[in-house]
């Protein structure tokens, strides 16, 4: 059935272009006129069904075949009728008892039906069809980002994402081809009026010249058959011109054309009552018959009276005995629990913040916080939780808090109407003097009004949203580890096992079990690497699982293997890596006091040594972000485990790296050595 259904179109379309070459029976063209007609009707009925016009996608190619079939009629008719003077019952009907067998009453309900279709429908139609395919392609973009935006925000999944766009494709191509299929109607109505022309004039010069037949018998005969084609021919154009007006001017819906028009036009009963009134009153009129405004009226009026006016309500907004129901009492376990639970990250905001949550006020931070959640995913491999965002009436005026696992973990202020000016130099500004709550630069809370003032003094402004959320970003990698639960790294064990089952059937659970992979991804999150490479992290860590499954070595096989990739975020745009390095008989007696405990390696140095150990990195760390400088400390990898264990507890901003993690295409520049006295530049 299938191959016979795949057949069936590309035949019918080949007997449709014989069929203007091959003369058919009369019998024949009664058939093919018919079921022209017939389906013509069909069309126009499933186009007042569909919801949408997606739904009927294959129109506008339906249209062209339609098209067609109606010329190669029009062809196969006329050569029957010029060569025999018979066309078939069809058209015999057409020409003498629909018309009455008068061509000048063909004639003039021919026109009329031509107009009817070339003037108002198809031309109506295809206006329509061009400003809907164009406004549909200058969406486009739009509908693409919102889908994007949904996407990042974690509304939809990837599945979903590309079901969207691939809906949104296909809306702007099916406009694109009904701008075009509005031109087939159009042309068909031009044509059918050419080849009635045609028809006329070649069979009265027919029956004339070449049979002899008297003037009135010549009209008679063609003429007549002549119209009566043209109507034929007309009536399916005139029902497809229709159908393709009710295509392109139906929105999307919930029901079909006949349940939205009772529906909508039965909403109230007001305009129903107003019209019933306004037909009886034109019964007062002298000279206009009484009975047919009186039966319309009172028609009105009764279906006015049996209309049952509903209340609109909102589908998607829960009924009253739904919340209670769903809603657990305030003493049951399930609220209890629901009190319980500790969302690991939270952001709450004192009452005159809540206008930056709200999107209907015109707030944005709820959507630059969704779109964080991607951006730090794509800089660490993290896919941190959802951040819960409340208002709190308890907090101070204009601040905020961000809680951590349900400890509050960073605090900050965001006035209203101000925006936040970086600069040394805003004495002249007026506002309230603060700090930039990510990096501690000087700051000062400006009028909003004044942001061109500030921005010609030199300063960098930021408006309070993305204050809050650059100190949400901060706060999260910072603590990136703490964020990375077992279940996330179930997660991304999997997602690993789809693409290279083979590298997780070795790693977990045979060589390492889940909690130790979560030590190790979250070792790496702490000094700042990210944890995006799954596969070669996890291929690293099957290699040395063999060996030992000591943390420390574990990481740092896994820094082996990541190599480069480590420093690469501190390379600048000019390929430089800037460096401070140790001196050698230093670094020798670091490695020295290198000692093994429970919680991974440590140094073993004496006060004096460390103060100058911190000393030092202070000395050159501070001078090189005076130059807007971000410098790593290299050091051998037997000692870089221990020496950046220590760093992260005094100097967290200085990260340490060792020698085979060095970019090998950058150009290194050493900033200074740090030797066990004073830092050496």
């Amino acid at each position: 059935m299938g191959k016979l259904t795949k057949a069936a179109v590309p035949i019918g379309v080949v007997s449709i272009v014989l069929m203007l070459v091959v003369p058919l029976p009369a019998a024949v063209l009664d058939l093919l006129i018919a079921a022209n007609i017939v389906g013509s009707l069909l069309i126009l009925l499933v186009s007042m069904q569909i919801k949408r016009p997606l739904d009927f996608s294959i129109f506008p190619s339906l249209v062209l075949i339609a098209t067609l079939m109606r010329l190669a009629l029009n062809v196969s008719s006329t050569r029957l009728v010029l060569t025999d003077g018979y066309a078939g019952k069809v058209i015999e009907a057409f020409g003498h008892f629909v018309i009455g067998g008068s061509l000048i009453i063909g004639l003039v309900i021919f026109v009329i039906l031509t107009i009817i279709q070339f003037v108002v429908i198809t031309n109506g139609a295809g206006r329509v069809a061009e400003v809907g395919a164009r406004f549909t392609l200058d969406a486009m973009p739009g509908k693409q980002m919102a889908i994007d935006a949904d996407l990042n925000a974690g509304l939809i999944n990837e599945k979903q994402a590309r079901k969207r766009r691939s809906e949104v494709t296909a809306e702007a191509d099916f406009y694109g081809s009904m701008d075009g299929a509005s031109k087939f109607v159009k042309g068909d109505a031009i044509a059918a009026i050419i080849v009635t022309l045609i028809n006329l004039i070649g069979g009265f010069a027919i029956g004339v010249m070449q049979k002899g037949m008297a003037p009135g018998d010549a009209v008679s005969t063609y003429s007549l058959l002549s119209v009566g084609d043209g109507l034929v021919s007309q009536i399916p154009a005139l029902l497809i011109s229709t159908a393709t007006g009710l295509i392109v001017t139906r929105s999307a819906a919930q029901g079909d054309m006949g349940s939205d028009l009772l529906a909508q036009l039965g909403r109230s009963k007001q305009p129903l009552r107003i019209a019933g009134g306004a037909s009886l009153a034109l019964c007062l009129i002298p000279g206009l018959p009484k009975l047919p405004f009186l039966l319309v009226g009172a028609l009105f009026l009764f279906a006015a009276s049996r209309l049952t006016e509903k209340v609109e309500e909102d589908d998607e907004a829960p009924q009253a005995g739904e919340l209670a129901a769903a809603e657990p009492q305030p003493d049951s376990p399930e609220a209890i629990a629901d009190r319980m639970r500790v969302d690991p990250l939270e952001l709450e905001v004192a009452f005159d913040l809540v206008e930056l949550v709200d999107t209907a006020r015109g707030g944005d931070l709820l959507d630059r916080v969704k779109a964080l959640r991607r951006k730090v995913a794509m800089e660490t491999g993290l896919v941190i939780p959802l951040v819960r965002t409340r208002d709190n009436l308890d907090l101070p005026a204009s601040q905020y808090v961000i809680w951590l696992n349900g400890v509050p973990a960073a605090k900050g202020t965001s006035p209203a109407g101000t925006v936040l000016a970086i600069g040394d130099h805003l004495d002249g500004l007026p506002g309230k003097a603060t700090r930039e709550p990510v990096f501690g630069l000087a700051a000062k809370w400006v009028p909003a009004e004044l942001q061109r003032q500030a921005e010609m003094a030199g300063a960098t402004v930021v408006d309070r949203s993305s204050v809050i959320t650059t100190h949400l970003a901060e706060v999260v990698r910072q603590n990136a580890s703490a964020l990375l639960g077992r279940e996330d790294v179930k997660v991304l064990v999997e997602m690993v096992r789809r693409s290279h089952p083979a590298v997780v059937d070795e790693l977990t659970p045979t060589m390492l079990s889940l909690g130790e992979v979560q030590r190790v991804l979250q070792a790496l999150l702490d000094e700042g690497v990210s944890i995006r490479d799954l596969v070669r992290i996890f291929e690293a860590l099957s290699l040395r699982a063999k060996v030992s499954t000591d943390l420390d070595g574990l990481v740092e096989a896994v820094r082996a293997a990541l190599g480069a990739a480590i420093s690469h975020p501190y390379v600048t745009e000019d390929e430089r890596l800037h460096v401070i390095t140790l001196d050698p008989s230093f670094e020798q007696r670091l490695l020295e006091s290198v000692r093994q405990t429970e919680g991974g390696q440590v140094l073993a140095l004496d006060g004096h040594t460390v103060d100058a150990l911190v000393r030092g990195c202070t000395d050159l760390l501070e001078e090189a972000e005076r130059m807007n400088l971000s410098p790593v400390l290299v050091c051998s990898p037997q000692v870089r485990a221990a020496l950046s264990r220590l760093v992260r507890q005094v100097l967290p901003r200085l990260t340490v790296i060792s020698y085979n993690e060095v970019s090998r295409t950058a150009q290194i520049e050493s900033l200074g050595v740090v030797s066990g006295a004073v830092a050496i530049r």
